[in-house]
């Protein structure tokens, strides 16, 4: 009975932890919202057992590496209250696994995605390409409007607040541009592959917020769209 006991004690330990990250860590929070929706889409797309165990693995793999991330911030911040070289290093080195684990995933999810993605993605960028300008205007003015009502509501004083980061709105308006002018799939897909990587570096730097490099990837790409409309 007491083996019992200290089995479910342990389990209810385990899983304060994984609450405790997914509460208390923004970048948990994010990662274990872009794994629901991978999973889903995984389900959406049909993909086989063995190609689902892949993507559970990538998953998964991102999950543990950011929990483990955080165990080490957490125990060299007990170890090292004050500012040290070594310290700095072991949440460096914890950090670069949790990107590097990321640029698997993101690999994994591309090579089993882009195959499924072929036949429909080119003609979305044709029809994106090609949509009216109205629509385009309208969607950047209501984001502009989500914006100011944002910061009415923060009391941000007299900047915009969660204003757009300007390296992700620069890095999503290139794979924009890159997606509309080229033909070939492979291609769009990796410049979007590239721009959510430098989106996701700034997060992982924290240096910007997630409300900053959203909103900066999507004025970035909605303007690049608007400028090849009004060109055609």
């Amino acid at each position: 009975m007491l083996k019992v006991r200290k089995l479910i004690d342990s389990f209810n330990y385990a899983l304060a932890g994984i609450i405790y990250s997914i509460t208390t860590q923004r970048n948990m929070k994010i990662h274990v919202t872009v794994a629901m929706m991978v999973l889903l889409l995984g389900l959406w797309v049909d993909l086989s057992r063995t190609e689902l165990l892949l993507l559970f693995l990538a998953v998964f793999f991102v999950l543990v590496t950011e929990m483990l991330n955080t165990a080490i911030e957490a125990t060299v911040d007990i170890a090292s209250p004050d500012f040290h070289p070594l310290a700095k290093i072991a949440k460096n080195v914890a950090a670069g696994a949790v990107l590097l684990a990321a640029i698997n995933s993101l690999v994994v999810g591309f090579l089993l995605f882009y195959d499924k993605a072929n036949p429909t993605t080119l003609i979305v960028l044709h029809q994106l390409k090609r949509s009216p300008v109205h629509i385009t205007i309208t969607i950047i003015f209501v984001l502009v409007l989500s914006l100011l009502m944002l910061k009415a509501k923060q009391h941000a004083g007299s900047t915009l607040a969660g204003r757009p980061n300007g390296v992700s709105a620069l890095a999503f308006a290139l794979s924009t541009a890159i997606s509309l002018i080229t033909e070939n799939l492979f291609v769009a897909l990796l410049s979007m592959f590239i721009a959510f990587l430098v989106a996701y570096s700034r997060l992982e730097a924290k240096s910007r917020s997630v409300s900053e490099v959203v909103t900066g990837a999507i004025l970035g790409s909605l303007v690049t769209i608007l400028l090849f409309q009004l060109y055609q």
